[in-house]
């Protein structure tokens, strides 16, 4: 695979690798994608917006300069800013590989940082040299305008030009709570809500704070995902209890939706509405509770994300299809291509009845949106505008 090296969310020649419930590859037009579904399945999306997590500023009792990139907090909460998991690097920027980064000064508890506007005190060190929890100095609505003031979206190597904000919220944006794009829901636009709704399938919105993807450290990378706060609407409860009733399908974009749903899931299957922290870690040997298929980006092996794919497909079946991936060029990273993975049959439970019936589900209506638009509703959210 190669990196998609331009910040484009919806290039007209994007590509969908569909791996099937019978393990067979299927490549499509990403812009097929909703041929895919059926009626009465419910298409769920992560809406979180991208916080501009990405911080430079100085080590204040070394003078040196640091890049600070926030990756986790306990609470959706808009009041609960003051206190983040952070992976600091030293003097530098996105354009040096992250692997490649230098390391930041010796960090010690009780450590000040100065982050342009704001101050930052190291609260405590998380066992590695990169990783700390970092408490602001600030009440939350000037942490807020410290973040839209100073803050950049986190980026790596692979981008050719800088991010700008709008570049990494998703057509859905609405609360900033995550630290990365949650990048499959880049294939969402209007136009594709609108075939879900001519075909009868439904769509709704969670929220999940998506962490970072790399820390540039192996020992690091291998606890990834961190913990991350999700909530899950009424709305979305009800409409993925009428699915189920309706014997349709439940599709996550983006492995972040998978992560919030089966956490809440109870053991029976079902999903109540409500705030929750995401702990779990999901591979080969999660039973999966609710989530039937999984629209994604193209993952490495070996990376977090790819091993949650493990939990819809045996092994061999996600070999095979990384070898097409590999073999056609499909392009890898968050702007990059896609696949679809469908639960495997050796993985679903069987139904009741045998039978999917196709009834469609209500969509909301949706319209058009201004996406510049969306990097003005931080600024309302730290009171700049």
């Amino acid at each position: 695979m190669k990196a998609a090296d331009q910040a484009v969310q919806r290039p007209p020649q994007a590509r969908l690798l569909h791996l099937d419930a019978g393990g067979r590859l299927h490549h499509l037009p990403r812009r097929d994608f909703a041929g895919l579904l059926r009626s009465g399945d419910l298409l769920v999306a992560n809406d979180a917006a991208t916080l501009p997590a990405s911080l430079h500023g100085v080590h204040l009792p070394s003078g040196r300069g640091i890049e600070v990139r926030l990756a986790g907090r306990a609470s959706l909460a808009p009041a609960e800013v003051l206190v983040f998991t952070a992976v600091v690097f030293g003097a530098g920027d996105w354009r040096t590989r992250t692997e490649d980064r230098a390391a930041p000064p010796p960090l010690q508890r009780g450590d000040r940082l100065r982050l342009g506007p704001l101050g930052a005190r190291v609260e405590a060190l998380l066992d590695h040299p990169r990783l700390v929890r970092l408490r602001f100095e600030h009440a939350p609505a000037d942490v807020w305008a410290g973040l839209a003031a100073q803050g950049r979206p986190i980026q790596y190597a692979h981008l050719a030009e800088p991010l700008r904000l709008w570049d990494v919220w998703t057509a859905v944006a609405g609360v900033p709570a995550a630290f990365e794009p949650p990048s499959a829901g880049f294939v969402l636009d209007w136009a594709l809500l609108a075939q879900l709704h001519r075909r009868g399938a439904g769509f709704a919105t969670l929220t999940h704070a998506a962490g970072i993807s790399s820390t540039g450290d192996a020992a690091l990378d291998a606890r990834l995902p961190f913990d991350e706060p999700y909530r899950v609407p009424a709305s979305t409860a009800a409409a993925i209890r009428a699915a189920r009733a309706r014997g349709g399908r439940i599709v996550a974009v983006g492995t972040t939706v998978v992560r919030a749903l089966e956490h809440a899931a109870r053991r029976d299957g079902s999903v109540p509405a409500g705030e929750g922290l995401a702990t779990q870690r999901i591979g080969r040997s999660t039973r999966l509770r609710v989530v039937d298929a999984i629209l994604s980006g193209t993952h490495e092996a070996g990376s977090s994300h790819y091993e949650l794919l493990g939990a819809f497909a045996p092994e061999s079946a996600l070999r095979r299809a990384d070898a097409e991936l590999q073999a056609h060029g499909y392009r890898t990273h968050e702007f990059g291509d896609s696949v679809l993975i469908e639960r495997s049959l050796a993985r679903s439970p069987a139904r009741a009845d045998g039978r999917r019936p196709q009834v469609g589900a209500c969509m909301a209506a949706a319209g058009p949106q201004d996406v510049p638009s969306a990097a003005r509703r931080i600024n309302r959210a730290a009171g700049l505008v």
